[in-house]
């Protein structure tokens, strides 16, 4: 029988905030995606980058500052540069797990570039928040430099990118032959490179991609049976934060869109998610998408909870 293949998406939870809490923090992440590569599950792994991309994009920057002979990194090369680093503590910490658990397994971290479109609505109205807080001159020499800034009140100001659609995941061929011969890939993280074709080549974009979408778009483009999001809460509730708030344990794609409609996901939070399960879920109606935490993913897989998402 062909192994189950599943894309796991993993949130900030199963990273960290901050370097030495990324290092503890995928230990206990390396030991749930164990937890699948023992229940024979075939697995690509994306993961989000939001507080790694911002404080590389802040180190960058005040390299910069203070040192004016150096280019500023563009927000493309910081997007590679979180998925490399991020890649490799997931791909240690879980190689290590499985080698503790006597199994023999390759992992190995791709560096993914993914087309988006230059016309994209998201170009003209960024809302994508990166980077430190600026003063008001700051921000204004960022914004003579044609990027978009936002002020945080109180605080200062902070720049802001788009967030466009993904395309076309470019390294995809290279994924597929590593899932073929039944390793572990990690790929598309933070939303992989954003780039825009012209002609023959690809030019980096100053833009970020949501997490959930490539994780969506991942799961089609692999012929997924299965995308697992973990994230901070165990199973996805209605009324979440109020003293009415209750568990979904199963919902289909009509009873998610109303569920949306009635506004009982947050936006940034829980909403990207459930979209992005019924982006899966429209064009693989014989796939099912699992919601829970990382605790709470052994328990998850026999059933007991989570919230299963099916067409």
């Amino acid at each position: 029988m062909a192994k189950k293949r599943v894309v796991v998406s993993l949130g900030h939870d199963a990273l960290g905030y901050t370097t030495l809490e990324q290092w503890d923090a995928v230990k206990e992440t390396a030991k749930a995606l164990a937890d699948l590569v023992e229940a024979d599950y075939q697995l690509a792994i994306t993961h989000s980058n939001g507080p790694q991309v911002s404080m590389i994009h802040k180190a960058m920057t005040e390299l910069r500052r203070i040192y004016p002979d150096y280019t500023a990194a563009p927000m493309c090369v910081c997007s590679a540069m979180s998925q490399g680093y991020v890649g490799y503590d997931i791909q240690n910490s879980l190689k290590a797990e499985l080698i503790s658990r006597g199994v023999s397994k390759g992992v190995s971290t791709i560096l993914t570039q993914v087309t988006v479109d230059p016309y994209d609505d998201a170009f003209y109205d960024p809302q994508k928040v990166i980077g430190r807080h600026m003063t008001a001159e700051e921000a204004i020499m960022e914004e003579r430099k044609g990027n978009f800034v936002k002020e945080d009140p109180g605080r200062g100001f902070r720049r802001v990118v788009a967030a466009p659609r993904p395309i076309h995941i470019v390294e995809l061929p290279a994924i597929k032959a590593l899932l073929d011969v039944d390793q572990v890939v990690i790929a598309c993280g933070g939303g992989g490179i954003p780039v825009i074709e012209q002609k023959h080549t690809l030019k980096g974009a100053s833009a970020v991609i949501e997490k959930d979408a490539i994780a969506a778009k991942l799961a089609c483009d692999i012929a997924a049976d299965e995308l697992i999001i973990l994230t901070g809460v165990d199973q996805v509730q209605t009324g979440f934060g109020t003293p009415e708030a209750k568990g979904i344990e199963k919902m289909d794609v009509a009873q998610a869109k109303a569920y949306i409609e009635a506004g009982e996901f947050e936006a940034g939070t829980m909403l990207p998610k459930i979209e992005a399960a019924i982006d899966f879920l429209e064009k693989n109606k014989e796939g099912s998408v699992l919601i829970t935490s990382i605790a709470a993913t052994h328990e998850a897989l026999k059933g007991r909870t989570g919230t299963v998402i099916t067409a």
